[in-house]
């Protein structure tokens, strides 16, 4: 029996947060959302195996930025799927993102979620249990 996959999505604007939730949702993925930086890496750090993919946004509220969560992330699962998300950090993608992973720019259209989230998940080898 498969148990469930969780995706964790970091994003402070609410309004982004629903339009992420809704297109993963329908793609069939559930999520787990946290508007922090900190409240994301004590997620993972509790449960490391129970997330199947990190989005998160680069600018958030508090210490930590996207970046330090993806790192956090790869450090707990060095296979872990991370896609970024951002309005004005691209540029920033090169120098700071993990390698192997996706940048969305904001704004983007549901199915890129989707689209990115599929193309990461079909890379990466299976959870391990």
């Amino acid at each position: 029996m498969c148990t469930a996959q969780y995706y964790i999505v970091v994003e402070d604007d609410s309004l982004i947060q629903d339009l992420v939730d809704a297109a993963l949702a329908e793609g069939g993925f559930e999520n787990e959302i946290v508007a922090s930086g900190e409240k994301a890496v004590a997620l993972l750090q509790g449960a490391p195996t129970k997330y199947r993919a990190l989005l998160t946004d680069i600018n958030l509220k508090g210490q930590l930025t996207g970046w330090d969560v993806a790192k956090r992330a790869r450090e707990l699962n060095p296979e872990m799927p991370v896609i970024y998300m951002t309005g004005a950090a691209a540029d920033e993608w090169p120098s700071h993102g993990v390698p192997n992973s996706i940048l969305l720019n904001k704004p983007f259209a549901p199915a890129q979620v989707v689209t990115a989230v599929s193309q990461l998940i079909n890379q990466a080898p299976p959870p391990k249990e």
